[in-house]
């Protein structure tokens, strides 16, 4: 019984197990089965990327305070966090990786920075 392959529908040649006839069928067969979730996966991460940047470019010294407009004139999304740590007297803070902010009053933000 002859195998195809399952990208182009070539005869594969070689080992019984294949089921693409080269590297570059089996890359495109790939990437069109696990295009969605590959952009999901990939707009997420510019997304917390993007607010990565900001956070560290807005807070150069560990600890700062903010207003929320001058995130949301940065393009920060509140939306694309990475951790929530909430302490013992149930304060919230919101990270992006080791950048983290704070809500505060009249819409500002403490910006800070955990120490790894």
């Amino acid at each position: 019984m002859e195998k195809q392959c399952l990208e182009c529908g070539e005869k594969i040649v070689g080992r019984i197990d294949k089921k693409f006839c080269s590297d570059g069928c089996r890359n495109a067969y790939n990437n069109r089965v696990n295009k969605d979730s590959k952009n999901l996966i990939r707009n997420t991460n510019n997304r917390l990327r993007k607010n990565y940047r900001i956070l560290e470019a807005l807070n150069p010294n560990g600890k700062t305070k903010l207003s929320r407009a001058k995130l949301i004139e940065r393009g920060f999304d509140f939306n694309y966090f990475t951790s929530i740590y909430t302490t013992k007297v149930g304060t919230v803070y919101y990270f992006v990786y080791d950048q983290g902010y704070l809500p505060l009053e009249n819409d500002y933000y403490a910006l800070v920075k955990r120490e790894s």
